[in-house]
């Protein structure tokens, strides 16, 4: 017996419902987005079989309409490649659980699954030095101002934990400990959790901005008290990236994110010497294999390499005796 588009419709739903949130604990930021993928696929497949995606069916989803619809994403949407990549994850991720609740078309998934991903150029991860945290975090001034409270408390929670910005913004007043050992629960990917020391200024900030706060309430909230969004954290950032970028010009024309202040706190952290393996527990990484790409973007770590392999391989060769132009030379290149 066929199985018409119900089957289709009902499997969507134990995808999401049943699957991703009971079964792997996919974040809401995973589900968003492979909810974003299926449904631009679907809507593709729709004009694909010249059907209604009502009408659509099991059949329909062929490696070569996936094939298609990647094409499409590259080549008419203009996504990267990894976006599209993305866009793949989501559709094998899906006829994955398809495989398990119908063997009879195993072939036809299997197909799906054999689609491989497309080569992307690895972007070098965007930070900031230390320096440049700082002077973006004394652009906020906290007297009797609960905003500016909020928005240092915020940036030095970032800076200090590394903290995703969906886990920072789920962080409640009962995930904090403000009193020896400082420190904070955080909620990551998977239902995963894990406890980050705080530095004392942000304790400090935090004390400020709960103080009438209930163990329930969200600590980062706007000014309605609302929760607050990404799209406000990342209005917030970029109003004092603007402020500090007058003084400190290595922050302008930058796009600082919320993420940017993650990857700020690894490449610190990497500067001070602390391990791989206890960066990656820091940030909640799964593998130690993407927290070692900060390894590779950090100027000043290759500079320290270079000057010590320099100095090993008996090259270093500096002079004693200062060196001081003479007055002759100076007379020369005031003329000029």
């Amino acid at each position: 017996m066929r199985r018409r588009s119900t089957d289709l419709l009902a499997l969507v739903q134990s995808f999401f419902q049943d699957h991703l949130r009971g079964v792997r604990g996919a974040s809401d930021h995973t589900i968003r987005a492979y909810g974003d993928g299926l449904r631009l696929f679907f809507a593709f497949l729709a004009g694909h079989v010249r059907r209604p995606i009502a009408s659509l069916e099991l059949d329909d989803i062929r490696a070569d309409a996936v094939l298609a619809f990647l094409h499409h994403v590259e080549s008419s949407r203009r996504n990267t490649p990894t976006t599209r990549n993305c866009r793949l994850a989501a559709i094998r991720s899906f006829v994955d659980h398809l495989l398990r609740h119908d063997l009879t078309r195993a072939e036809q998934y299997g197909r799906i699954r054999a689609i491989p991903t497309k080569r992307a150029v690895q972007r070098l991860v965007s930070y900031l030095e230390p320096e440049e945290a700082r002077a973006v975090i004394e652009q906020v001034t906290v007297d009797d101002d609960a905003i500016g409270v909020r928005d240092r408390a915020l940036l030095l929670f970032l800076y200090n934990t590394g903290a995703r910005i969906a886990e920072a913004l789920a962080v409640r007043v009962r995930d904090l400990w403000l009193q020896r050992p400082r420190q904070v629960r955080l909620h990551g990917k998977g239902n995963k959790e894990r406890m980050c020391p705080l530095w004392t200024e942000t304790a400090a900030t935090l004390r400020r901005l709960i103080t009438t706060s209930a163990p329930d309430d969200l600590v980062f909230r706007n000014a309605r008290g609302a929760a607050l969004t990404r799209d406000g954290a990342a209005y917030v950032i970029a109003k004092y990236v603007r402020r500090a970028s007058e003084s400190c010009v290595t922050l302008r024309r930058r796009k600082i994110t919320p993420h940017v202040f993650r990857h700020s706190c690894a490449v610190a952290l990497l500067q001070a010497g602390v391990d791989v393996t206890v960066i990656r527990d820091y940030l909640g990484h799964a593998s130690v294999a993407t927290t070692s790409r900060y390894i590779t973007v950090n100027l000043k770590m290759k500079r320290d390499v270079l000057s010590a392999f320099w100095k090993r391989a008996g090259l270093d060769r500096r002079s004693d005796r200062a060196w001081r132009p003479t007055p002759k030379l100076i007379a020369f290149l005031e003329s000029l």
